[in-house]
């Protein structure tokens, strides 16, 4: 039995991924740093791009484009956090783990947080998975607002990270809260602008007929950036470690850029 185009983009990247995240958590055990899953986090939507491009048949103008804002967007995010953690030893979410779960942290960091993470990047990759197993349509109008959108994110994440980099390189910044360049119109420029990538990756697979449930990848992608592991679970934080935080959401906007409320 020949399997379906579809079928043979989602067996490819459940194996592509499982492979990547098992190796990741033994070296991970090897070095003793569970970070380096979060520098995975972009490199594996290029691996799932690569091999599903690799495997399927589809419109080589959508699967070329797909591919080519997945891996532009995986690889800047990945190299971006290689730099930002190198040297720096363990993130304190994973100490913390560390501490309190002890001679179990290796199992219990294999289901909680790497095949967690599996999970998590097979459903937003969706869109890049299943835009690239139709022959038709041609790209679209649709597609090409999709590029645009994603132009915007890549904008908005790339800059966004710069300007914080450079913020926190000043030691007179120590504490403090970084409001200047797109930080001033949303707190989360890096956030904002992830989720609009992934939107404008979405647009492009919409096109077909499959590609529309590519939108979940989107929708989950959001979901996790707004309300769970990225502004909500950060700012928790940031409002205890950095001086004049609370009247910076007082006057700024969480996700969506705006002009800043007056005092």
């Amino acid at each position: 039995m020949i399997a379906s185009p579809t079928s043979t983009a989602l067996t490819t990247a459940a194996l592509t991924i499982a492979i990547l995240m098992v190796s990741t958590w033994v070296v991970s055990l090897i070095v003793k740093n569970a970070s380096i899953v979060d520098i995975l986090w972009g490199f594996g939507f290029v691996c799932v791009a690569w091999a599903v491009r690799l495997r399927v048949d589809g419109l080589e103008a959508r699967q070329n484009l797909l591919v080519a804002m997945t891996t532009i967007w995986g690889l800047r995010l990945a190299v971006h956090l290689f730099i930002r953690n190198h040297g720096k030893g363990e993130d304190y979410r994973y100490v913390r783990m560390r501490r309190h779960w002890g001679p179990r942290f290796p199992l219990i960091s294999l289901g909680t947080v790497f095949a967690t993470q599996g999970v998590l990047m097979f459903l937003v990759s969706l869109p890049v998975q299943l835009g690239q197993t139709e022959l038709t349509p041609k790209l679209g109008v649709l597609a090409w607002i999709g590029v645009a959108l994603w132009a915007v994110g890549l904008f908005f994440e790339g800059v966004g990270d710069a300007q914080l980099a450079r913020f926190k390189k000043d030691p007179a910044n120590a504490g403090m809260v970084m409001d200047k360049g797109l930080w001033r119109y949303t707190r989360h420029p890096n956030y904002f602008g992830d989720a609009c990538v992934w939107w404008g990756i979405a647009l492009v697979a919409v096109e077909t007929t499959v590609g529309r449930w590519g939108l979940i990848g989107a929708v989950v992608m959001t979901t996790l950036l707004r309300r769970v592991s990225g502004v909500t679970l950060l700012e928790k934080s940031l409002v205890k470690r950095r001086k004049g935080y609370i009247e910076y959401v007082a006057r700024t906007s969480p996700f969506v850029p705006r002009p800043p409320k007056k005092a």
